[in-house]
């Protein structure tokens, strides 16, 4: 992807970017969601215009969502135990749930209903890897927004990766379209973060290369993902929100990456976090809007997670 930068940017400064990004393009993103395209207004920023009819409305501006809680909740985990470990995950998801755990002010706010029946069956002693629902229709995009730190944090092969992605993901999303979308979405992003300018093409041909032939991952990427179709449509199903993160990250800077896609409506914090992650792993945190950095609310939650995950890559 092209980018403004005379100068790539540092490692320290994608793993930064990227955390920031998801949780930047998640804050802007809340005010707008569930808003159809055309009601969505031209001048998007963290503060909407006045007279918007903003969704959750006692929520201020700047604070993430459920995603941002996730994927800090991830990153937490992986941070504490050096390794995934699917029930570490599932208890950190039932203390946000149950405690505002790494939710801004411990205001828990917009659960997505597979989420909700998952620590539901958390709580009841299902298996932390067992109990994301596997059914067709639980193809919610919420283990694709939480797993981008996943990919920073990871240090091992890229079958490794991938294994780790679709793990994560079976501990709310068990379906065979979520664990492949958010095995190429980390795959995409580890290229990302080396610099590579053919990253998503690099991602899909590696995940080619490690699908079983015949198998359901292989006919879910191929049947379903069918990662050469990159038109989204800002809904919260998780193909069409990696669709929809893989078709505004082709912008150039990224502001327009998340503002593109917000435009999109529906599901905006989930598509802005997804599409502001890997735009920030591209651009590093220098490529951030500062006035957003500035506004993000609850950066006393991420500092110390960015200094672990920094420090866990030698590069504090």
């Amino acid at each position: 992807m092209p980018t403004t930068r005379t100068a790539a940017p540092s490692l320290a400064d994608r793993l930064t970017g990227g955390l920031y990004g998801l949780l930047i393009g998640d804050a802007v993103g809340v005010p707008y969601e569930f808003h159809q395209t055309a009601s969505i207004p031209a001048a998007v920023d963290m503060v909407p215009p006045p007279g918007f009819s903003r969704a959750h409305r006692t929520v201020p501006p700047g604070t993430w969502s459920d995603d941002g809680a996730h994927a800090l909740c991830l990153l937490s985990s992986l941070l504490e135990n050096g390794r995934l470990v699917p029930a570490s995950l599932g208890q950190h998801l039932v203390d946000w749930y149950d405690h505002g755990h790494f939710a801004v002010d411990g205001i828990v706010f917009d659960v997505g209903n597979q989420t909700s029946d998952s620590i539901s069956a958390l709580r009841s002693g299902v298996p932390a890897e067992e109990a994301g629902s596997a059914g067709v229709h639980s193809n919610g995009n919420g283990s694709l927004m939480r797993v981008l730190p996943l990919a920073l944090w990871h240090k091992g092969t890229d079958a490794e990766l991938v294994a780790d992605a679709m793990l994560q993901s079976r501990v709310t999303h068990g379906h065979e379209r979520s664990q492949v979308c958010c095995a190429l979405y980390c795959l995409w992003a580890r290229r990302l973060l080396h610099g590579r300018e053919d990253a998503w093409e690099d991602a899909v041909a590696t995940l080619r290369g490690l699908l079983p032939p015949a198998s359901a991952t292989e006919d879910a990427l191929e049947s379903h993902v069918r990662p050469e179709e990159i038109r989204g449509g800002g809904t919260g199903y998780v193909v069409d929100t990696l669709a929809s993160a893989r078709m505004v990250s082709r912008l150039p800077r990224y502001r327009d990456v998340v503002l593109a896609a917000i435009r999109l409506g529906h599901d905006t914090d989930t598509t802005a976090c997804v599409a502001g992650g890997v735009a920030g792993v591209r651009d590093g945190i220098d490529g951030i809007p500062l006035e957003w950095r500035q506004a993000l609310r609850g950066t006393e939650l991420v500092t110390p997670l960015v200094a672990g995950l920094l420090e866990w890559h030698g590069v504090a």
